[in-house]
């Protein structure tokens, strides 16, 4: 008798793995990592209280954020997984938006493309009392204010590791999960960051969105710990 035929089963067909906790973080086969890393923990009891602050060490100064546990439970802890994991270290911001409407840094990306992620997406945890936008008439935007650290996206419930900081008030529809807010010093940093105004290219001279002509890199993301 021959024998059987050995099976392999490749990426491509097994279904993606999806962690058992309240978070369901969820593999995406097609948007592999940008960087290797593993899924984040996901406890039965998601801690949702109290704040934890990390710092990006950039090249233009440090950034302090202050992370909302009880906001967004699921980003937060993610965010922590991929500090842990030093997914965030050594990597860019690849963009810069200068509208009147829109201010904002986005990190996150190892890849510094705007399309790599950590391999995994999960649901969104969005605000639901966010000012109206003074700037919009049909009331669907809602103010981001400075400050705010919000998490990008591709769509509903595609959250992964971009992020990205508001410098100046943004009108925004809600549909960015908010977890945390930037300090006085990151602030400062932003607005050094900002005034350097967005790289000009051939096909635009005077862009309002893309690489910051001033390059920014998070040297190291670290957690501070309470003692």
């Amino acid at each position: 008798m021959s024998a059987a035929p050995l099976v392999t089963v490749d990426a491509a067909t097994r279904p993606p793995r999806t962690t058992h906790g309240p978070c369901a973080y969820t593999e995406t086969p097609d948007e592999p990592a940008a960087r290797p890393v593993p899924l984040p923990p996901d406890p039965r009891r998601t801690p949702s209280r109290g704040s934890v602050r990390v710092t990006l060490a950039t090249n233009h100064g440090p950034i302090g954020l202050t992370l909302d546990r009880a906001a967004a439970p699921c980003t937060v802890q993610s965010f922590l997984h991929l500090v842990r994991k030093r997914f965030y270290d050594r990597t860019p911001c690849h963009r810069l938006t200068a509208y009147p409407t829109l201010s904002v840094l986005q990190c996150g990306d190892p890849s510094g493309t705007g399309e790599g992620g950590p391999g995994y997406r999960y649901r969104d945890e969005l605000p639901t009392d966010l000012p109206p936008a003074p700037t919009d008439p049909t009331g669907e935007r809602r103010v981001y204010a400075r400050g705010v650290l919000a998490m990008a996206n591709a769509g509903p419930d595609t959250n992964g590791s971009q992020f990205f900081l508001v410098y100046a008030n943004s009108a925004l529809r809600p549909h960015y999960t908010i977890f945390g807010e930037v300090d006085g010093a990151g602030l400062a940093a932003l607005d050094r960051i900002a005034a350097g105004g967005v790289a000009p290219t051939a096909e635009d001279p005077a862009p309002v969105d893309g690489a910051p002509a001033l390059p920014v890199t998070i040297r190291k993301a670290v957690r501070w710990h309470h003692h």
